[in-house]
């Protein structure tokens, strides 16, 4: 038996979106993300259906190369308003970073995420609406984040060398079966 989805009605919309905010509150971003599809599917350009997707597909980060961060990325790039891509590019940066800190990822490998995270953040607060800070909000707890972990700023000790660790030259090197 073939299982076809069916359509919701553009009128239904409102009440769909309501729906996914409170299945993202509840932590069922599964749940979220399927309504969201079926809002697409009947109005394709709608934008708050679209972050929420990409928001409901970033809430499923696990830390794990099955995340799905292109397809998030992909969305938030399609978003139409240029303060939106910027901030919720933020988002999906660090939310990156925080699901592979909580798996084990060494913090310092992490820190371009961040990084890029802020960047974004940044550009966004530019170009934000007046008495909207939320890009400033993300911004600190980003530096909060990077302060909180001093692994984040692991230096690499430089290598030294000690001429007795050099091969010694012209000098044949005899094998103990005698074998060279």
């Amino acid at each position: 038996m073939i299982h076809l989805l069916k359509p919701i009605s553009k009128v239904g919309i409102p009440e769909a979106l309501a729906k996914v905010e409170l299945y993202r509150y509840l932590n069922e971003p599964e749940e979220a993300e399927s309504i969201c599809r079926d809002i697409l599917a009947v109005d394709p350009e709608h934008q708050f259906a679209r972050r929420m997707l990409g928001l409901a597909i970033t809430d499923q980060f696990i830390g794990a190369t099955t995340d799905r961060y292109t397809e998030a990325h992909s969305i938030f790039q399609t978003l139409r308003d240029p303060y939106e891509r910027f901030y919720y590019t933020g988002l999906l940066f660090e939310r990156r970073a925080k699901a592979q800190l909580l798996v084990g990822y060494a913090a310092h490998i992490l820190l371009p995420l961040v990084q890029e995270a802020m960047r974004c953040f940044a550009e966004a607060e530019k170009i934000r609406p007046e008495g909207n800070d939320d890009s400033i909000l993300r911004w600190n707890r980003c530096v909060r984040l990077i302060e909180s972990r001093p692994d984040f700023h692991f230096e690499r000790a430089a290598a030294s060398f000690e001429t007795e660790d050099l091969p010694q030259v012209g000098r044949a090197i005899r094998r103990p079966d005698g074998y060279h």
